[in-house]
């Protein structure tokens, strides 16, 4: 029998849900760069049968991209390995919408669907855009009944490892729950946000903190909860993720680690981390698809941000974020490494090149004069200020 007959002999033993299901997480799969083998002529065949009579691939139609639409500014593609602050995975919303269609509250999703489908028919977007957020609000308060028994959110968690094979899909369902009790305020903070951040100077982090401590006054326990989140729509205007950083060392005592680890906004470096360990991956699956000008890149990207870590931040090493971010280095260095080894050693690799640590250069050791000078300068405008003060 020809492979592909064996795939559709396959196939048709499957229900129509479990061959949605098994595209789903092909394909999430695929965004990881996890190689399935076999699953290029399986997405072929799947992927045909729900183009057929123009049904949407992933059934992700429009009443789910209402109900999921406060979550967009926050997800990403891929499934990352940590906890990911801040950040939901694509991936998680299909399984989390089958949960919820057909065990959470299938009479109520089924009413809103036919909803939501007349609504969007009749060209209603301010009528769909609150069905929607009737239905989120009766969602999140099944969702804190769920979680406040330790039975109920096991049978929750062992249900939706039905629908994917995901380790992120449970934490991504809580962090849902998080963005949509806050959605009313995330909104109001970014609607006043810049569209862009271009430059991320004192007075630019000034505004925005401030911003931040009214999100945080304005929201109460629901907004001290999204803070990640907030923080997740400063990082998208700016030029360079690792500048969302200063929001902590600006406001730190020093810039020794255990300082910076004191300040309302800490975990923006965590985040931060979080974001080279998923720069981390993308350059996995560049290396893999041998896309050596992407991966190039990503590899700038990853050296800027390791420098400006170590530059803006002291004792860094001494502490927790310094342990990860040197053990996230060393992983990349192994990847890079593996990736010219390829080569023989006469063969110059792009990859291997000094010049992508542009902090080497001579402009990249005047930046770093310049950033300990200015840092000199602010630390002394401070010492003379208390002294002033207290005399």
């Amino acid at each position: 029998m020809l492979q592909a007959d064996r795939i559709a002999e396959y196939l048709k033993r499957l229900t129509p849900q479990a061959r949605s299901n098994l595209l789903n997480e092909l394909e999430r799969l695929q965004l990881c760069g996890v190689e399935v083998p076999g699953s290029a002529a399986l997405l072929e065949t799947l992927r045909a049968e729900f183009r057929k009579d123009g049904q949407a691939h992933n059934r992700m139609g429009n009443p789910s991209r209402y109900f999921f639409a406060p979550l967009e500014p926050f997800l990403i593609d891929g499934d990352p390995d940590h906890p990911n602050p801040g950040r939901i995975s694509r991936g998680s919303l299909s399984p989390i919408w089958d949960w919820i269609s057909r065990d959470l509250l299938p009479t109520m999703a089924r009413d809103y669907g036919e909803q939501m489908r007349s609504l969007i028919a009749s060209d209603k977007k301010r009528e769909a855009q609150q069905a929607a957020s009737t239905f989120q609000t009766k969602v999140v308060k099944s969702l804190e009944n769920t979680f406040a028994s330790e039975d109920a959110t096991a049978q929750a968690r062992a249900k939706l490892a039905t629908y994917t094979s995901s380790h992120a899909v449970f934490g991504d369902l809580a962090k849902m729950v998080t963005v949509l009790r806050a959605r009313d305020a995330l909104a109001k903070f970014s609607g006043a946000l810049p569209e862009k951040i271009s430059n991320f100077d004192d007075g630019k982090v000034t505004t925005v903190t401030e911003l931040l401590d009214g999100f945080v006054r304005t929201g109460k326990d629901a907004a001290r909860e999204a803070v990640p989140f907030a923080l997740t729509l400063v990082a998208n205007r700016l030029k360079t993720f690792w500048q969302l950083t200063r929001l902590a060392t600006k406001a730190a005592a020093s810039k020794a680690a255990s300082d910076v680890a004191a300040t309302p906004y800490a975990i923006a470096v965590t985040m931060v981390l979080d974001r080279i360990d998923d720069t981390k991956l993308a350059l996995r699956v560049a290396l893999k698809n041998e896309r050596v000008l992407v991966a190039k890149e990503l590899l700038v990207r990853l050296y800027d941000t390791e420098y400006a870590l170590q530059v803006r931040i002291d004792n860094l090493d001494q502490s927790e974020w310094g342990i990860r971010l040197h053990r996230l280095m060393e992983e990349i260095a192994a990847l890079v490494e593996a990736e010219v080894s390829r080569f023989p050693d006469n063969v110059g690799h792009v990859l291997g090149s000094r010049n992508l640590r542009s902090h080497q250069s001579l402009s990249g050791r005047l930046t770093y004069l310049a950033w300990k000078g200015r840092d000199a300068v602010h630390d002394g405008a401070a010492f003379f200020k208390g002294l002033i003060g207290q005399s």
